[in-house]
Formats: structure tokens, sequence, C-alpha cells
């Protein structure tokens, strides 16, 4: 197999896998200050007793994470020394601003943290959270404009020909604000809230299946939901607007988004269909007319680029791309729908008494993930045959003296690492779940509760949560 192809495929796991962990630890350091500052209000132990597990699970997350992402830093070095040269001034600079601006903020408010809870007042920690939260933002922040940058480049020159040339930065606010990176920015977000939210929902939802720890998951699953409908509603817009900056900047990647092989006035949207590549079309379509082309330009009539308006060689995969777009479009709608029923049934108090719904959110945790995933691959592949739109391409950015059996070597050894790292993860997690959150022996969830929790036909004590398990 070519270098090329190993290469894609090694940075194509390794990144995948690691972004498995920083969502989740965006999304559940929101999840903690929200807890944390509840606590800080009311000073009701219950909710410090949600802020320490939720920690503890972040502490997890985090971890892997870090471990994780180590290996792409060299992998730019190793794989990919061509690009790492042309563009080592920009990327540079973010991945700088990364550590300086995120990760020692976050590491070093970590240990308060984790360690903190009886050794500092509870202001002092809610600020140690908060800063660890802004810290895994800012970490984000940064990603996402270096990645940006690669999709709409913007504020740099290219000094320098041939095996020489390189970017070197001209603006800096006009290389970290490109017309990308802002809306790129708000969907990346809004996505780390969303698994964030999910793994509290699912983690909850179990625990209410098995009658344990009521009182903490019917807090959880609250907040969790909250978040959940109001990220998920915001996802809409962002979408939207993401949608609208890679009509105007990337124009053949929306056209692989849509399998769009012909350029057409008044486009409509496909919400399914089936890419026949060998013919140019799309079978089995399923399609809302002239949508695609408002979405795009505000204009029912605009006229939406298709494939035949690039070189064939400059095409992405369509069928890939086009179906992992649609696979993150079925993930939100599965969640909308998860949030809105959650919120329904809990504002009823009737949540407990539909195990179906309870069912379907104790596995909804890897509904976000695959989103994510999805969308990542849909924006990276969409991009190729670029690596750095209109200007490098992937090919050229290879390193000239990497072997195939290097890679290949790699991509065996690291595999096994990280299917050791992800068993590691998941036994971690399935015995922090099994524990649950740490409660005083005979603890009594609030006496106005109850009602919350039974069904007329099997009603459910509260009494304390080893009567809980008992049942």
């Amino acid at each position: 197999m070519e270098p090329l192809i190993l290469a894609r495929v090694q940075f194509a796991l390794t990144i995948m896998f690691h972004y498995i962990f920083p969502v989740l630890s965006i999304g559940l350091s929101l999840i903690m200050v929200i807890i944390e500052g509840i606590y800080i209000k009311t000073k009701d132990p219950v909710y410090l007793r949600m802020a320490q597990y939720w920690t503890k699970v972040f502490a997890l997350t985090f971890a892997i994470g870090v471990a994780t992402g180590i290996v792409m830093e060299f992998e730019f070095g190793t794989n990919w020394a061509t690009y790492s040269r042309y563009v080592g001034d920009v990327f540079g600079s973010a991945l700088a601003a990364e550590g300086v601006f995120a990760f020692f903020l976050e590491s070093g408010f970590l240990a308060l943290l984790l360690f903190g809870w009886n050794r500092v007042g509870p202001k002092l920690h809610f600020f140690s959270t908060t800063m660890v939260c802004l810290g895994a933002h800012f970490s984000a922040i940064w990603i996402v404009v270096a990645n940006s940058w690669m999709q709409t480049p913007a504020g740099f020159h290219i000094v320098g020909e041939g095996l020489n040339a390189r970017a070197e930065i001209t603006d800096f606010w006009a290389m970290v604000l490109n017309p990308s990176s802002l809306v790129r920015l708000g969907h990346v977000i809004l996505g780390c809230w969303m698994a964030g939210a999910f793994l509290v929902i699912s983690i909850s939802a179990y625990y209410m299946l098995k009658k344990r720890h009521l009182q903490f998951s019917y807090n959880s699953m609250r907040i969790a939901l909250y978040v959940a409908f109001i990220t998920a509603i915001l996802q809409l817009f962002s979408g939207d607007k993401s949608g609208k900056v890679v009509a105007q900047h990337q124009p053949a990647k929306l056209a692989a988004l849509e399998g769009l092989y012909s350029s057409q006035k008044g486009a409509p949207l496909t919400l399914f269909g089936i890419v026949n590549a060998k013919e140019q079309k799309l079978d089995y379509a399923i399609q809302i007319p002239k949508l695609l082309s408002y979405l795009s330009f505000d204009d029912f009539e605009a006229e939406v680029k298709g494939l035949d308006q690039f070189p064939k060689e400059d095409w992405p995969n369509v069928p890939a791309v086009f179906q992992a777009y649609r696979l993150m479009l079925a993930m939100w709608a599965l969640m909308v729908f998860i949030a809105i029923a959650g919120m329904i049934l809990w504002h009823r108090k009737t949540l407990l008494n539909h195990p179906w719904l309870l069912r379907f959110m104790a596995v909804s945790a890897i509904f976000p993930q695959i989103a994510n995933q999805a969308g990542w691959f849909s924006a990276e592949v969409g991009r190729y045959p670029w690596i750095v739109y209109n200007l490098l391409r992937i090919s050229d950015g290879l390193s000239k003296v990497v072997t195939a059996n290097q890679i290949l070597g790699s991509i065996i050894m690291f595999g096994f690492l990280y299917l050791v790292l992800f068993f590691l993860f998941i036994y971690l997690l399935n015995e922090k779940i099994k524990h649950g959150p740490d409660e005083p022996e005979g603890f009594t969830p609030y006496p106005g509760l109850q009602h919350i929790f039974e069904d007329d036909s099997n009603a459910v004590s509260l009494t304390t949560d080893q009567q809980g398990k008992d049942q």
C-alpha cells in the first residue's frame, strides 16, 4: 500500500480515537461548573456529591485525552514533515497559544479541582473548576483556529519557492479570525456540550432503571436535559451558518455533501439518497425543492455549483462524504428527540414510568460521539485533495523519506496501544458507574420527591440507596 494512503489512515485513526475524549472533557466541565455553582448557592450536600462524582469521570476522560493527543504531535514531524514546514509559522503559533492560554491554565488548576475538596474553601474550589472549564474551552479554540485556517486560509503570504515555500503570518488576528473559524468553533463547542450532557443523561438513566442513586440521578438528569435541549437547538442555527460558509468558501465540499454533480439553480436539499458515482447521480433521492439554494444563499433561485465546475482530480470521495454528513444529521435528530421527550416527561414527573425512554437514554451517550466523528469526517474528507485549501495538496504534504513499512508498523503498534487504552477507559468508567456517587450511610432523599418516582402499579421506595438496590 502507498505511504500516502497509510499516512492518511494512521492520522485518521489516531485523531478519531483521540477526539472521543476532549469532547467529553469539555462537555463535562460545563456540567461540573453548573452543578458546583448550584451547590455554592444552595449549600445542598446532594449537589456536592454530584460535583465530586462527575469530577471523577472528568478526570478519567482528561487523562486518556492527554495520553492519546501526544501521538498526533509526532505524526506532524514523521509523516507530514513537508506540511509542517509549509504551515509551521501558522500552525505552530496556534499550538503555542494552546499551550500558553489553555493547557497551562487547565493543568494548573487541575490539582485543586481533583484534590482540593477538603483542603480549600468552596468558593476557591469552584473557581478552580471554572478555570479548568475555561482551559478546556481555550484548548478547543486554538485547535479549531488551526484547523479552520487549513479550510479557509487568511492573514498570510507565501515566501520561498518549490520545496522551500512556506506560509508566513502577515496578520495574526486575520489568521485567527479567518472566514470559518468562529462558525466552526461554535459548532464544535456545541458538539462537545452535547457529548458531555448525553454522557450524564446516559449514566443517570442507567441508575433510574436500576432504582439506584435516585436523588443523584434525578438532579443530574434535570441539568443534563436542559443543557442537551438548549445546545441541540443552538446546533441547528450553528449548522445553518456553517453551511453558508462552506457554500461561499468551499463550493466543491458543498457539492460533495449534497451529492450535487451538476450545477443547479433552485437546487433541492437531499434528505436521503444513495450516491451512484458511476452514473454521477443520486438514486432513491428524497428531496425538498429549492431548499439547498435558500439555505446556502438565502435565495430560492440561487445557483449552487456542482462538481462539474471542478476538475475531477479535485473531487472529494462523494459517497463517503454524502453518507457521513447524513449520519451526523440523523444522530442530531435522535438527540433532539431524547432531549424533548425527556424534558416533557421530567416536567410531568413521570420519567421513571417510561422505561423504554430510559433504556434509549442509557445508550444515548454514543449518539453525540457518532455525530462528532461523522461531522469531522465530512469536514476533513470533504476538503480533499487539499491539506491547505487551494494551496497545498495532501500528496505534497507527505514526508519524502517515510516508507510504507514504517507507517504500517506504527499503525499496528499504536492500534494495539489504543485498543488497550480504550478497554482500560471502558473498564474504569464501568467501575465508577457501578460504585456510583458516595452517599452517607442511611442517606434519605428529599421526602417530597417520592411521588416523582412512583408508579401506581409498582411504587418505588426512596428511603435508602440499599433499598433501591434490593428492588
